[in-house]
């Protein structure tokens, strides 16, 4: 049912489970920077439209992501990343909105806001953290220790991934979680794909995150995206395995590029 489900790009982050994570490589050193002549592969006003279909039921949906602002957060000017998705089954519906506000300088999550609307269950998380004090915290929670100095969550660390080198194929793991417990991310990026979609054919990279969350699911999850091998790094396909429905993937049908990165 699709009250089951979870179509956020956050939790589709933790919904495939395809095995263990191969040898890892070092953590690079430091984020991209946006000061240093180091281009991000996205840009504000950057919107990307999905279609969403499942196995045991076909299309059932349409997301989007999208890039805003800018927004001034405790002194500090982000980019607020977007993510929406939207199911419907015959007359039962189900919504899902994550936003993450980053500093696009050192590429580091301020906040996290994560709703969630189904049939038979409502949720809300919004996480604050404080990058100066090295700590974060739930709504009306007690103040813990962030675990980096470059927190990400799971909507930052999906647009994090387009920032990689995808010349060839490795394995990376990154300590970039805001929670300890998440850590660490490991990052198989694998051969050339080309992938077909509504708006035309892309050659693009197989990369697998391995996630780990323990409060949602057990063991270490794993999400499949298609990143195309453009400047815009654009992420052309989504797949996961989700409880039910089976197969859920997300496919790109319309994009647009406000700093004419990508090739038409």
């Amino acid at each position: 049912m699709v009250s089951r489900l979870r179509f956020s790009v956050a939790a589709l982050a933790g919904a495939l489970v395809l095995g263990s994570p191969g040898r890892s490589q070092a953590q690079p050193a430091a984020p991209h920077d946006t000061t240093h002549g180091i281009r991000l592969p996205f840009a504000m006003g950057e919107v990307l439209e999905y279609q969403v279909n499942v196995s045991l039921g076909g299309n059932i949906g349409q997301g989007q992501m999208r890039v805003e602002g800018p927004v001034l957060e405790r002194g500090i000017v982000t980019w607020r990343l977007v993510s929406e998705m939207k199911a419907k089954r015959a007359f039962v519906k189900a919504t899902d909105r994550t936003t993450s506000w980053i500093d696009p300088v050192r590429f580091a999550t301020t906040r996290f806001e994560k709703i969630e609307r189904h049939p038979l269950s409502h949720s809300n998380e919004l996480i604050e953290m404080d990058i100066a004090a090295g700590t974060w915290r739930e709504a009306h929670g007690e103040a813990q220790v962030l675990a980096s100095q470059y927190p990400l969550d799971e909507l930052s660390f999906l647009y994090f991934l387009r920032t990689l080198p995808l010349n060839t194929a490795s394995s990376l793991h990154f300590n970039r979680h805001f929670d300890e417990a998440r850590n660490p991310t490991m990052v198989t990026v694998g051969a050339e794909e080309v992938v077909e979609t509504p708006i035309g054919s892309f050659t693009t990279r197989a990369v697998i995150m391995h996630v780990r969350d323990p409060k949602h699911y057990k063991g270490v999850g794993l999400i499949k995206i298609n990143l195309d091998t453009s400047a815009c790094r654009l992420p052309v396909r989504i797949v996961s395995r989700m409880p039910i429905v089976g197969i859920t993937t997300l496919t790109l049908v319309r994009r647009n590029d406000p700093a004419g990165r990508c090739e038409p």
